[in-house]
């Protein structure tokens, strides 16, 4: 593969990045030129709800700029990703379609579960050092302007990730009628160890953390100030708190002389450190490894493995469905069913092949749902599907799009109530907010094709006793043959199998038949 040059841009809260990156095989990922500007675009969402018409005017002028950057470079291929500012905006798509007039940019405004996903790839490229990090309990934090994200680590396994409202920008337009500095800091700590008393009881109850990489902008400029303006890439959780003691003893006009920043931005520095000090404290981490990352890093990291110039080691499709089974067993599924329920959609996914038309990422879909499909029953036995969609709806699943996410809780749900074409539960928000193009109606019929066979499969296990864990499937003239050699009664499995068979049939044109097996005597 040729030597490609691609742009990536953030159009995050509080600043535009542009990155000229170097991507090929032989060399991976290299970084040739980046542009940032400082824009507080997140002052105006969430303080007002919307971006001001001024910041507009701004924002096209400087992102037509980074066009002509791109342009005298003579990239191949960019993208331009927008994070929580565009995010919480109401009048987000008025502003996209002005950068779109005016720049000729496209900006995708992508999910944080999304953001936080590939910024993690980006850290993982940095293969050795990452795998072997990782492999005892470690955290990710990821301090942006916006919010914040955690993501726990235990023996190379992503255990689950939560996102708080603690952006550094967020506190600091909380603190505006604040004047007194150690008042300031004081309200900033109690904040920040308020949401995470809530996040130590339910996710590090009986978790030891060795480990902390943090990974944000304001964690590259503390890691520079700390030490003289050379970055720091490993710190002490001693060392970190000795730099903090110090921080804390600055005057505003030191912040900005020792970190090179302007006064705006030295502004939110000091929390960024309270949040990172509170997560070492609260995890008991010893070693915080800072390894430079940039959302435009991460974009960049994301693009090089699509076009295979690099190649992970890590299974990141591991990590999505890690944190689904961990959420079901948060939720008390039952695992025996699970795990069955899982083999019986893959099976009947990869068998079908031919005739469904969908592809990997639909398969992982499938999968996560058939893990999730019974979480509702922890609120109620009454109506679970109804509930396992709002639970579905309402929790973070690291790497999957806004879209992605309803498609799930969609298949969910009606794995237990009837199908409705016409009344179809689908967030419009959700198709203006995601990467890339998607029609509603397209969603439609992958949802009912993802339902057909999570029905199918669980009507395989109806009595929840694993009956059919033996069975063979294979699709012959226009049947899809489930064959088991259980020798004790599935009467309860062929009721239910025959009941959700049409609906099967409806979607695939394929009649699925169960066939038992019996040994001759």
């Amino acid at each position: 593969m040729a030597i490609r040059l691609f742009a990536a841009i953030d159009v995050g809260s509080f600043e535009l990045e542009l990155g000229i990156y170097e991507i090929s095989v032989k060399t991976g990922i290299r970084k040739i030129d980046h542009v940032r500007h400082v824009i507080a675009l997140g002052r105006d969402t969430y303080n007002n709800g919307k971006i001001s018409y001024e910041l507009v005017e701004e924002m096209c002028g400087v992102i037509k700029d980074f066009a002509d950057i791109m342009q005298s470079y003579k990239v191949i291929g960019y993208r331009a990703y927008a994070t929580s500012a565009l995010r919480e905006a109401k009048n987000n798509q008025i502003v996209l379609d002005q950068i779109r007039v005016r720049t000729g940019i496209e900006v995708q405004i992508i999910s944080n579960s999304e953001q936080r996903f590939i910024s993690y790839k980006a850290i993982a490229s940095q293969d050795d050092v990452f795998s072997r990090f990782i492999e005892k309990g470690t955290s990710i934090v990821d301090v942006g302007f916006g919010s914040m994200q955690v993501s726990l680590f235990d023996k190379d396994a992503l255990i689950s990730t939560q996102n708080l409202v603690l952006g550094v920008l967020r506190i600091r337009e909380m603190m505006g009628e604040v004047y007194d500095t150690k008042k300031q800091n004081t309200m900033i700590e109690e904040m920040v160890d308020n949401e995470l008393y809530t996040f130590r009881k339910v996710y590090l109850k009986d978790r030891q953390i060795k480990n902390l990489i943090g990974i944000g902008e304001c964690i590259l400029y503390l890691s520079r100030g700390s030490n003289g303006g050379k970055a720091v890439e490993w710190i002490t959780a001693e060392e970190f708190a000795r730099f903090y003691e110090k921080l804390l003893n600055m005057s505003d006009d030191q912040i900005q002389d020792r970190f090179g920043v302007s006064a705006e931005y030295g502004a939110l520095l000091v929390p960024a450190a309270i949040i990172y000090k509170r997560i070492l404290e609260l995890t008991g981490a010893e070693m915080f490894w800072i390894p430079g990352i940039r959302l435009c890093d991460s974009i960049a990291a994301e693009y090089a493995e699509e076009v295979n110039a690099v190649k992970f080691r890590h299974d990141f499709s591991e990590d999505i469905l890690a944190a689904s089974r961990n959420m079901a067993k948060r939720y008390k599924c039952h695992v025996p069913h699970i795990a069955v329920m899982e083999r019986y959609v893959l099976d009947i996914f990869d068998g079908m092949k031919k005739y469904h038309g969908m592809g990997k990422r639909e398969r992982l879909l499938l999968q996560i749902a058939s893990i999730l499909h019974a979480c509702g029953k922890f609120i109620t036995m009454r109506k679970p599907s109804e509930s396992a969609y709002h639970i579905i709806m309402s929790t973070e699943i690291i790497g999957l799009s806004h879209i992605e996410r309803e498609i799930i809780a969609n298949v969910v749900r009606y794995n237990g109530v009837e199908f409705d074409y016409s009344r179809m539960s689908l967030n419009e928000e959700s198709f203006r907010n995601t990467k890339g193009v998607l029609a509603k109606a397209d969603i439609t019929i992958l949802i009912a094709k993802l339902t057909a066979i999570l029905r199918l499969s669980n009507s395989m296990d109806r009595s929840h006793r694993q009956k059919l864990s033996d069975c063979r499937m294979n699709v012959k003239n226009g049947q899809l043959l489930v064959t088991t050699s259980y020798e004790g009664d599935i009467t309860l499995e062929s009721i239910a199998f025959e009941q959700k068979a049409d609906f099967f049939e409806e979607i695939f044109g394929i009649r699925p038949v169960l066939r038992q097996k019996r040994r001759l005597t």
